[in-house]
């Protein structure tokens, strides 16, 4: 069996200029597979931008109308699922046959959620909606159910997605390796050293490749009238990356990627799946279905209907 080549792309986008991140996240994904990449993952929010280091003017009990305003502008960044960017790179991944998995902001109704989205040779193929955003996220972002968690099947692996920290839920990773995953896509902003540590973790105890795409991003990414708490020199690296490529067995294929954008590239040995199921597969002979059990609940929970 031919190895499958994966890309990591590591790059920040320009916050509340979506338009600019679609032309952005088409050239990226071309020039990964015009590196051979069959799967390609983007960063975290790489389309309607993540904004670090922006408060919206919350205090407990107080919001200000500078940070409505801030929302505003995030709101209206945000995209519909499908719609006009979804369909532009569809058709991308469409040409060049192959899947990529994107950060995004959707926008639906009035709430903005975090997602990742599947586009394949046959266009827009599945969403996943981050389950539970960290800490001040929680202001910006509604929260994901279990109808999104998908994992798809590309023919030559199974991709599912899990969103920055959700990657620390033990029972959304056994929901997903219940699933079948074997190519674990993490678009991400943590740009931690012991992020690299639960890459390695969840490619162990998965026994699945992990391809980890985080943003590079710097203070001239924001606009001029933003202010992080980072501090306002242009240069000033607000999500300084650490993408990564992840073997079964735990080993580093490519990066992590360091002070700079780019892409990574490996050849999967998908024959590494059984390999490393052979003495450790968390949902079958080291599963103890007899003592353990996990029930999902992926019906439907936003309120609004056709949601």
């Amino acid at each position: 069996m031919p190895p499958l080549v994966a890309a990591v792309v590591q790059a920040g986008s320009t916050l509340f200029d979506t338009a600019a991140d679609v032309v952005a996240a088409q050239d990226w994904i071309s020039q990964a597979a015009g590196r051979g990449a069959e799967v390609v993952v983007l960063p975290e929010a790489f389309l309607g931008g993540y904004p670090k280091g922006l408060d919206f003017g919350v205090t407990v009990g107080e919001r200000t109308a500078e940070g409505r305003d801030q929302f505003r502008r995030l709101f209206e960044s945000a995209i519909t699922v499908p719609g006009p960017e979804t369909d532009a790179l569809a058709e991308l991944t469409r040409q060049l046959r192959c899947t990529a998995v994107v950060g995004a902001i959707e926008r639906l109704g009035g709430t903005l959620y975090c997602v990742a989205l599947f586009l394949g040779p046959d266009g827009l193929a599945g969403v996943h909606r981050k389950l539970m955003p960290t800490a001040a996220e929680r202001l910006i972002w509604g929260f994901g159910d279990g109808s999104t968690m998908p994992v798809l099947d590309t023919g030559r692996a199974r991709l599912g997605a899990a969103i920055c920290w959700e990657n620390y839920m033990p029972l959304f990773r056994a929901a997903m390796y219940g699933k079948g995953v074997d190519v674990w896509c993490a678009p991400t902003v943590d740009a931690r050293d012991s992020w690299q540590a639960t890459m390695r973790h969840i490619a162990l105890e998965g026994r699945c490749f992990v391809l980890s795409a985080c943003q590079y991003l710097l203070r001239s990414d924001l606009p001029a009238d933003v202010h992080p708490v980072q501090g306002e020199a242009a240069d000033t690296v607000l999500i300084g990356g650490g993408s990564a490529i992840v073997s079964p067995l735990g080993e580093v294929l490519a990066g992590p990627l360091r002070g700079t954008e780019g892409v990574l590239t490996a050849e999967l040995d998908l024959g590494d799946l059984a390999r490393g199921r052979f003495d450790f597969d968390p949902v079958g002979h080291y599963a103890r279905p007899d003592v353990f059990s996990l029930t999902v609940d992926e019906t439907p929970r936003l309120a609004r209907p056709g949601g």
